[in-house]
């Protein structure tokens, strides 16, 4: 029944807070977060079995959740965690306190479902349930052309939901089954299942070239929404690659290695000169994250080229230190804009000067995001590179995934380009109008950015606290 707890309590959150007092909503987020954490780590010290109720017989389909999946674990962790500093983060306005966390909690939960999921229309369903909210904080309570981004959003991501319907309702079939515990090799049309899987999943994880709508919804999302969109939900599609595509059909994922190398080095390096160009943090950011994608898919490509645990292990480690990474990145983003007024990084400067705190934490999330060694993600895109040479043989010569991922090296020079430059321009130099009389970040302020910059920390130093649940 822990399982199952995962979800009620975020969803029995938002009931109490759509019909309780409005003035309340925010403490019962919190505690429903914080409760949340506590049964993670309750269900996976317990192992449970996890929880079956049978919902149609024909077809059978059944609400199955259960953490007894490596992969599910760190990606169970990764939610809870991210849900509570996206609780604590942001500003909500006046008023929308009910939308606000409902949305925020809805998210989580949708979140949580898909990645404890052990049928295939749940799998797809919570993952579906989590975009509802997404669009309408967007929409609503967004900022820029926030309604023209949420339906941009909406039609790209009902497009790879659509196509990857089609590519699940087909490995259904041919398995007679949407258990996902008894997922095999399907026996026929593995190349049509592998391209939708790729295009559908892909799209909801932004692999070039379907990955435009990415960025301008995080920087018009409210942090909450960027926070918990580009930290968990976005890894739904590589999880999916990872439990379903590769399970079910890896001749086909085989088959169409060559065209995903080039789609992902389009994601670090195309991307990644983008990220270079932008002028406004959010976008930066934003751009930063469909960038760092490309480096995920890489192991991805590696597990399919040569079928080693290594790659799962790299491409699961990068995932929850990006997710963690980039929610801190937002939560930090959103702050300075509270303060400043803007994130145009032309129209800041010497903010380090009234703000070292925030200096400080913004400079330890940008050298993780750079891979600066000693932090989550410099272990994570370390295996991935070696992933990539996993089981090469130099009188081979070098293959196709070997000169990508030497390509792929390159994003590293790329990032810390990006990266440093905002950082100098934000934080150093003398003071401007607009950071001349900024305070520096309050106690509640701190909270969520010290919570996930301690686990980049911890998990940087000791990457065996993720990598156990692998093993």
């Amino acid at each position: 029944m822990l399982t199952l707890a995962l979800i009620l309590i975020p969803l029995l959150a938002v009931a109490a807070i759509f019909f309780g007092d409005a003035a309340n909503a925010r403490k019962i987020a919190l505690i429903a977060a914080a409760a949340n954490i506590a049964v993670a780590i309750a269900a996976l010290s317990a192992g449970c079995s996890g929880f079956n109720l049978n919902v149609l017989s024909d077809p059978n389909i059944n609400l199955a959740l259960s953490v007894d999946s490596g992969i599910s674990m760190v990606m169970l962790l990764l939610s809870v965690i991210v849900t509570l500093a996206a609780v604590f983060s942001g500003s909500c306005p006046e008023g929308r306190e009910k939308l606000w966390f409902t949305s925020t909690l809805l998210i989580s939960a949708g979140a949580i479902g898909a990645f404890i999921s052990t049928d295939l229309f749940f799998f797809f369903a919570f993952h579906e349930l989590a975009l509802i909210p997404t669009f309408l904080m967007i929409g609503i309570l967004g900022r820029g052309d926030r309604k023209e981004v949420a339906w941009k959003t909406t039609i790209y991501l009902a497009f790879g939901s659509i196509v990857l319907l089609a590519g699940l309702l087909m490995i259904a079939d041919q398995l007679g089954s949407f258990d996902m515990t008894q997922l095999k090799p399907v026996e026929s049309h593995q190349n049509e299942i592998a391209l939708l899987l790729i295009i559908g999943f892909g799209t909801l994880v932004s692999l070039f070239p379907f990955h435009s709508w990415a960025a301008p919804a995080y920087a018009s999302a409210p942090a909450p929404v960027s926070m918990l969109h580009a930290g968990v939900l976005k890894k739904f599609g590589l999880y999916g690659l990872i439990v379903v595509g590769y399970e079910v059909v890896p001749d086909g994922m085989a088959h169409w290695l060559p065209l995903l190398l080039v789609l992902l080095l389009c994601n670090i390096i195309w991307v990644g000169l983008v990220t270079i160009n932008q002028k406004r943090l959010d976008l930066m950011l934003g751009n930063s994250s469909v960038m760092h994608m490309g480096y995920i898919f890489l192991a991805i490509a590696a597990l399919v080229d040569n079928g080693s645990s290594f790659a799962t292990q790299a491409a699961v480690l990068l995932m929850f230190a990006h997710g963690i990474s980039i929610a801190m990145s937002f939560c930090l983003a959103d702050r300075i804009e509270a303060k400043t007024g803007t994130l145009e990084i032309n129209q800041l400067g010497g903010l380090a000067k009234n703000a070292p705190s925030l200096a400080f934490l913004f400079g330890l999330v940008g050298m993780a995001s750079i891979g600066l060694p000693g932090l989550a993600n410099f272990a994570g895109e370390i295996m991935v590179f070696f992933s990539g040479f996993e089981g090469w043989e130099p009188a081979d010569g070098l293959g196709p995934l070997q000169i990508t991922t030497i390509i792929a090296i390159w994003g590293v020079v790329i990032s810390a380009v990006y990266m440093l430059r905002a950082f100098r321009n934000i934080f150093q130099g003398e003071t401007v109008n607009r950071t001349e009389k900024v305070n520096c970040l309050s106690r509640d302020e701190k909270i969520p950015a010290i919570l996930l910059g301690l686990i980049l920390l911890i998990v940087g130093i000791y990457p065996q606290a993720i990598l156990q649940f692998l093993n």
